[in-house]
This record gives structure tokens, C-alpha cells and sequence, in this order.
């Protein structure tokens, strides 16, 4: 009796497509919708591109425009008088005014921002993380005209006792000597930037501290790590990047904030080496509160301050990307 022995076939070998269809499908041609979508798409990437080069060209444009008539040097000159004949003006104040402000709002905003992060990612109890994260995304919508009257109407009337407090400890710097005059001064205006960007750094943060993987963290907890130090080794060297952009957010928006600081800060065009007596201004400042009553010349000028304002923001916003490109493996889109 012979006994034959059951063979199964082997599948088919699946058809490779060819050089031409490979071309095709890497270019989205395959198909009519393909093709649309891949037309609004690139299009759209093109406009974008279109949209910010005329800006950069009608700035630049304006710009010039008033720098050729400018009797002062725009980058030192310590005063803005567009109504004179030649006029004169600079943005050394205005400058300085921006990045100190800045500075003051990012060293107060980031530790605490990153410290809420970490309490509703790893610490806080289940029931409390979505009405904590609720009021977060609420100061968030807060449009900044409201974050200046209350600047103006609470924040700065109770600021005489720590305005008195840095002064008795800590005058001696000359960073915080105060003369008792209003306290509308530049750390007020980075008190209250910090308040205004704190929601966008944490939501970011809180995020990117969501994406740390769990294995991470269960690989430390086996080894006999505490919680700090789950933290420490696992959730913090994970979301640097991410952290590092969310700043980078707040900080664009500290950087161009208007309202708010027009409405808290008292203008002046004099360097001041304290962060306590009133003066200083910004760019953004400068032009909300100039733009109305300015001439064609001077309106020149406050566009030319605009163009630096511009490149600045640029430079943080490709300063972020790069930090983004540099560490791409801990990108969530790679997940």
C-alpha cells in the first residue's frame, strides 16, 4: 500500500510593481484624488513661502526707506524723535528692553511650568489632573488686553512690597536698588509675560512628558529608583527637546507681546541698569502705542523696528527647529 505524501503548495510570489508604477505611486500620481491632494498640498507650502517672503520684502523695503533719512545710528542711538528735521531715532532701548523682559519671563515661567508638567503627568491624583489642566488651557484663551488691565489695576499696586523687599536685600546689585516710584517697570512686565506664557509651556511640556515610554519608567521603578527619580533618569532626559521648544513658543510670544505691556510698562527711551525704576520699553510696545499719531517717516521707522523684531523671532523659531532635528528619535512622530 503506498502512502503518499502531502505536499502544500507555496504561495505565489506577490507581482512587484514596475519602475514606471514605483515612480507613480513615490509622486502620488496613482490616482486622481492622489493627484489633487499632492497639487493643494504643495501649493499651500508654496503660498506660505510666498506669504512671508513678501513680508520680509515689504519690511526690508520700509525699513530702508527710514534707516537712509535717519540723522542718528538705528542700532545705538538711545532716542526716538521721527518728527524732527532730520529725524532721529534708534532702538538701542527697545532692544534692550525686549530681551530683558524676555529673559525675566522665561527665568520665572520655564522651572514652574515644567514643575506643573511633571505634577499632572506623574504626581497629581487622577480626579484633580483635569480641572488643573482645564484652568490651564483657560489662562491660555485669555486675550491679552485683559492680562493687561489686570496688570495695571492688581498687579502692579501690590508689587510695592516685594519692590520694597528686593530693595532692602538686595539694592546693593544695583539690579534691584528702587527709588519708590510706580513699580511699571521691567520686572513687572516679565512677571506678567511669565504669567501669559506659562500655559503654552506647559501644555507642550505636559505633552511631551505623556510620550515617555512606559518601560522606561517601569524599568526604573524595578531597579529600585523613587519617583524623583524616575523622574530624574527616565522623564526628564526623554523630554528635554520637547521642553526646550515649548520655550522656545513662550518665548516668541514674549517677545512680541503688545497690549499688555503698553498697558503696564511707563515708556521712557533711557537704559536703565535697575530692574525696578520705571522706563525701558520694547518693540512691540513702542509701535502699538507710536503707530497712531506717527507721520509717513515715522511710521517708516516703526516699520523698520518691526523688520528687527522679525529676524528675532525668526531666529528663535529656527533655533527651535534645529533643537527638534537634532534629537529626532525622541520626536513623538516617530513613535
Amino acid at each position: 500500500m503506498d502512502i503518499s505524501t502531502k505536499t502544500t503548495d507555496a504561495p505565489p510570489p506577490t507581482p512587484q510593481p514596475t519602475a514606471t508604477e514605483q515612480k507613480r505611486n513615490a509622486r502620488g500620481a496613482s490616482r486622481p484624488g492622489d493627484r489633487v491632494f499632492l497639487g493643494l498640498s504643495r501649493g499651500s507650502g508654496i503660498l506660505l513661502l510666498v506669504i512671508m517672503a513678501a513680508i520680509a520684502v515689504f519690511l526690508t523695503y520700509r525699513a530702508s526707506l527710514a534707516i537712509s533719512k535717519d540723522h542718528g545710528n538705528f542700532l545705538t542711538t538711545f532716542e526716538w524723535n521721527t518728527n524732527l528735521t532730520p529725524p532721529s531715532f534708534g532702538i538701542a532701548v527697545l532692544a534692550y528692553g525686549t530681551v530683558v523682559s524676555s529673559i525675566i519671563a522665561m527665568v520665572i515661567a520655564v522651572p514652574v511650568a515644567v514643575a506643573i508638567a511633571l505634577f499632572l503627568t506623574h504626581y497629581a491624583p487622577r480626579r484633580l489632573r483635569g480641572p488643573i489642566a482645564y484652568v490651564i488651557d483657560l489662562l491660555a484663551a485669555v486675550p491679552s488686553i485683559v492680562y493687561g488691565l489686570w496688570g495695571a489695576l492688581i498687579l502692579v499696586p501690590h508689587m510695592t512690597g516685594l519692590y520694597g523687599w528686593l530693595n532692602d536685600y538686595f539694592g546693593w546689585t544695583g539690579l534691584f536698588s528702587w527709588d519708590d516710584g510706580a513699580p511699571r517697570a521691567m520686572l513687572t512686565v516679565g512677571i506678567l509675560l511669565a504669567i501669559m506664557i506659562l500655559p503654552i509651556i506647559t501644555n507642550v511640556s505636559r505633552e511631551v512628558f505623556r510620550q515617555v515610554p512606559r518601560m522606561h519608567e517601569e524599568a526604573a521603578l524595578a531597579l529600585g529608583a523613587t519617583r524623583w527619580e524616575v523622574v530624574r533618569m527616565a522623564v526628564l532626559p526623554f523630554g528635554r527637546s520637547g521642553v526646550i521648544s515649548a520655550s522656545m513658543l513662550g518665548l516668541g510670544r514674549a517677545l512680541g507681546e503688545t497690549m499688555a505691556v503698553a498697558t503696564v510698562l511707563s515708556p521712557d527711551y533711557v537704559i536703565h541698569l535697575s530692574l525696578l525704576n520705571p522706563g525701558g520699553g520694547t518693540f512691540a510696545q513702542n509701535i502699538a502705542s507710536k503707530f497712531g499719531e506717527a507721520t509717513e517717516q515715522g511710521r517708516d521707522a516703526l516699520i523698520a523696528s518691526g523688520l528687527v523684531l522679525f529676524v528675532i523671532t525668526l531666529l528663535v523659531n529656527g533655533a527651535a527647529r534645529a533643537i527638534i532635528a537634532r534629537r529626532k528619535e525622541y520626536s513623538g512622530a516617530n513613535a
